[in-house]
């Protein structure tokens, strides 16, 4: 006879491992085992999942992180996902930490009614990397442009007075046009050659930063539109 008694999953996912739990509708440990995080791993665990009979649902750790790839495989297959925490640093040390153990607590978690919050979408995923590159990208042209005062606080008053008086904007712009290999005096020459490097690195990613904004304007009103 087919086994028809509802189960419960719980996964523990990590960078490159997922380990699956299974238990009963009473919390009894059905069955674990790990797979690796790639298409086929994903496919292996779904089926792992159901060959022990129907789910109700399965509880997974990071469901927005490492575990995004399994959450999406879930979901395709029909399977209702829930977001579980990870286990508390105090809860680690009171019961132990391994990855049989977290996924059976995951399991335990969606069954305690612990765990019900369904897992972010996953179309936030693209906007959450362009926001880690514009993140990035503002984080080295500040860095930039610290490095730009730097060496005109240390330079010569000769060329330290040329820029003086300028705004951020223009000072970036005029060095980034400024032609070192005209100058006569090396140490000038050398000195106007890397505020040129700096200010033209400042420009690229001012370009970079407005290309990941539009992009992040267009998938957030696409978004909106749905």
């Amino acid at each position: 006879m087919a086994n028809t008694t509802t189960r419960l999953g719980g996964i523990d996912s990590h960078k490159d491992t997922i380990h699956v739990a299974v238990i009963t509708e009473t919390g009894q440990p059905v069955a674990d085992r790990e797979f690796l995080t790639t298409k086929s791993g994903y496919r292996r665990a779904v089926a792992g999942l159901i060959e022990h009979g129907p789910l109700s649902a399965v509880g997974v750790e990071g469901t927005s992180s490492y575990g995004v790839g399994i959450t999406a495989a879930l979901t395709k297959a029909g399977i209702r996902v829930v977001e579980v925490n990870r286990t508390r640093p105090a809860e680690r040390r009171r019961q132990g930490k391994t990855d049989v153990l977290d996924a059976y607590r995951a399991a335990r978690s969606v069954l305690s009614g612990e765990a019900t919050t369904a897992p972010k979408n996953a179309s936030i995923e693209p906007l959450r990397a362009l926001t880690i590159a514009r993140r990035s990208a503002v984080k080295a042209q500040q860095a930039a442009f610290r490095q730009i005062q730097a060496v005109l606080v240390n330079t010569s008053a000769d060329v330290r007075d040329r820029y003086r008086a300028l705004p951020d904007a223009k000072l970036v712009a005029t060095l980034a046009s400024t032609r070192p290999e005209t100058v006569h005096d090396l140490d000038h020459a050398d000195t106007l050659h890397a505020l040129r490097t700096l200010a033209r690195r400042h420009r690229a990613l001012g370009e970079e930063i407005a290309d990941l904004e539009t992009r992040m304007l267009a998938r957030a009103t696409a978004a909106i539109r749905r």
